[in-house]
This record gives structure tokens, C-alpha cells and sequence, in this order.
């Protein structure tokens, strides 16, 4: 992985997602630079850190900017802010392209990629899947407490050489990374525990996953919005497997007393990706004729509830 080393990225969007994956490949040697924004002082003078369950990985050198100006053109960019603040991409990412310069969504939900394509051209846009229990807990500080999985592929095609060199050097900084063979059936994969979780940790009144799984309508509930996913998935052409649901179910229980992503930026007055991880998945559903009543009914109440979010 020498040659990938030499490669210049940037990640936009250093806060839990960004840092931590961003991190990873700059503790491997890679040549990482971040665009940070309130934290940047804080990241400038300590760098990063990942604290990780079997011990804390440091990178105290970390390149962190103020704009992607500063950073210039680069190989590969790893996308990571929230999908709420996509308008600002428009202006963030012609500093850092050249010919061939790949972007990697790391975001959640759907419509990221063709976002990504209508802006830069599809034959530069790739996608990651992020399955992980992670939370920035201070400035430039990335908690991370179980799994870790990352899935990437293309948005066009099959996967190139790019894809399988990124999935290599994650392989080698210690993330569980493998290839995407099909980037949108990962998309609806991860809605399976998006949706619910996510969603009923806000609307159920801002509880934890533990909580959510330790109430029996709860509970019901979270496996009928993940059959409704899996469902809306089938009629795009994306199957998932039968066992999945009991699957998210037993991975999620060893998490205890977590705070879905969408959970603390409601809680800390952020807006929450609303449109991309239900909003978009409720219309694609709709306008193909599935009946995903359970999502609907939890799209309109977190519009509601959110509506007070900063935009």
C-alpha cells in the first residue's frame, strides 16, 4: 500500500465519521488533511484522537484547515458532513478536484451520490457505508465503542481499482472494510437500523437504543419499520436477507445506553438529516407503490418534532 500512501486526501466533515475513519488512515501514514471548523484551533494544537475499545490511537500532527483552499487538489476526498449542510459542497469541493479526483460520500441515507453526480460527474463519485458506534466526545476526541464495519463501492459499475486499493488501506489501518458489489442495496441495508433507531430515539422522547429495545411496542415497532425497508428494498431490486432483522436486533443489545447520531444533534439544537434517511426512502417507496405506513407516520412526526433545528 505504499503507493496509496503517497496519495493526498482530504475529509470534509473531521467530526465523529470523519475524524475517526479520516484517522485511521492518517495513523496508517496516509497523507490525511482535514477540513475542521470549530474545532480547529483545539485540532491544531493537540491533534486527533481515537479512542478506541482495545486502547487510544493519537495523531498529534493531524493537518487540519479552515477551508479546502487551503488544502489545494487532491486524490481522493472522503465526505463525511451531514447531509443537511450538501448545499455547501458546491463550494467546498472545486478547490480540492483535479482530473481524477475521486469522492467518497461517507454519508447516511439516499440521494448522496446522485447529489455528488449532478454537481462533479458520476464517474468520480463512490460511496461508503459506514456500520459503527461512534461519538465525537470533545474537540478533535472520537469515542468509538463497538463495530466499525465500512463498505465501499462505485456509483457507477462495478468496483474499480480505486475501490479495492481504499478498501486495502483501511483493511491495513484496522477497519473491517470489504468491497461494495452493490452500492445501493448497502444504502438500504444501513437504513434497516437507521430508520428505526435513529428515529425512535427522538420520537419516543429521547431515549437511548436500550431503552428502545427494552420496551416491548418499542421493540415491535423497530422490527416492523426494518420489514418495511427491507420491503421498500425488494421492489428496487435490493435483497436483503430474511435473518437481517434479528441480525440488527442482537448487534444493537451489546451497545447499551447509545445515542444514535440523529439523537444528539436533536438533543444538542443541530438539524437532523430527516429528508435523507426518511424523507427520501418514504418517497422512493411511495412512488413505487410500497406500503410503508410506519414510515410515513415517523417521517412526519420528526419533521415536526425537528422543526426547530438549525438549517
Amino acid at each position: 500500500m505504499d503507493d496509496f500512501k503517497h496519495l493526498k486526501i482530504a475529509v470534509i466533515g473531521s467530526g465523529a465519521v470523519g475524524g475517526y475513519y479520516g484517522g485511521k488512515l492518517a495513523a496508517l501514514g496516509c497523507n490525511v488533511h482535514f477540513l475542521v471548523r470549530g474545532d480547529l484551533e483545539e485540532v491544531k494544537r493537540s491533534g486527533l484522537t481515537l479512542r478506541e475499545p482495545e486502547g487510544e490511537i493519537r495523531i498529534p500532527d493531524a493537518r487540519a484547515y479552515g477551508s479546502t483552499n487551503e488544502i489545494g487538489p487532491c486524490d481522493l476526498v472522503l465526505i463525511a458532513i451531514k447531509t443537511t449542510s450538501n448545499g455547501a459542497l458546491e463550494t467546498l469541493i472545486p478547490p480540492l478536484l483535479k482530473k481524477e479526483t475521486a469522492l467518497v460520500t461517507l454519508q447516511n441515507g439516499l440521494g448522496n451520490e446522485e447529489y455528488l453526480a449532478d454537481l462533479f460527474g458520476r464517474e468520480r463519485v463512490m460511496g461508503g457505508l459506514c456500520f459503527v458506534c461512534l461519538n465525537r466526545v470533545a474537540p478533535g476526541v472520537i469515542e468509538h465503542y463497538g463495530h466499525g464495519a465500512l463498505a465501499i463501492g462505485e456509483f457507477c459499475g462495478a468496483p474499480q481499482a480505486r475501490a479495492h486499493a481504499l478498501v486495502s488501506a483501511f483493511k491495513e489501518a484496522g477497519v473491517d472494510a470489504r468491497i461494495a458489489e452493490s452500492l445501493a442495496l448497502e444504502r438500504w441495508r444501513k437504513l434497516v437500523w437507521n430508520v428505526p433507531f435513529n428515529g425512535l430515539a427522538i420520537a419516543a422522547g429521547n431515549i437511548t437504543v436500550d431503552v428502545i429495545l427494552a420496551d416491548d411496542g418499542l421493540r415491535s415497532l423497530t422490527r416492523h419499520l426494518m420489514e418495511e425497508i427491507i420491503g421498500a428494498a425488494a421492489k428496487f431490486g435490493h435483497h436483503l436477507p430474511s435473518g437481517l432483522v434479528e441480525q440488527q436486533i442482537e448487534r444493537t443489545l451489546p451497545m447499551g445506553a447509545y445515542k444514535p447520531s440523529s439523537l444528539i444533534d436533536f438533543m444538542s439544537g443541530r438539524a437532523v438529516e430527516v429528508e435523507a434517511i426518511w424523507g427520501e426512502p418514504w418517497r422512493r417507496a411511495k412512488a413505487a407503490g410500497v406500503s410503508v405506513d410506519r414510515l410515513e407516520m415517523l417521517y412526519f412526526l420528526l419533521k415536526r418534532l425537528t422543526a426547530h433545528s438549525s438549517l
